[in-house]
């Protein structure tokens, strides 16, 4: 084995039990942004390298370089969007009640900023 390599990352396990996929094949598998077609290979490519920073840590798609090609595994996503994702989500707004008065609408806008921070 390669130096500083000591055990078999699980994704390649994934991967050489038939779960593998190459970096574009992640990124067809969610729709992109602002209306692209998918996610650019680039992206999963960065999400493998260098990671997101969520909440003062990194986390990072599992991959390993075969070759000249970066493969991942289903189950490796599966993990890094679990990862990403919150368990409990932030609370829904309260409705706010609506009203016929112009300046009644003007005051609860008003109120809606600045209870927002705006």
């Amino acid at each position: 084995m390669a130096d500083g390599v000591s055990e078999v990352p699980l994704v390649l396990t994934e991967i050489r039990a038939g779960g593998g996929m190459s970096l574009s094949g992640v990124g067809r598998q969610f729709p992109g942004h602002r209306g692209g077609p998918a996610v650019d290979p680039s992206t999963v490519f960065r999400w493998a390298t260098k990671g997101l920073n969520l909440a003062g840590r990194t986390v990072k798609l599992e991959a390993v370089r075969v070759g000249h090609r970066w493969l991942t595994s289903s189950q490796a996503v599966a993990r890094f969007v679990a990862a990403l994702t919150p368990v409990d989500p932030p609370p829904a707004p309260a409705p706010i009640a609506p009203t016929t008065d112009p300046a009644r609408r003007a005051k609860a806008a008003i109120k809606t900023l600045i209870d927002q921070g705006a």
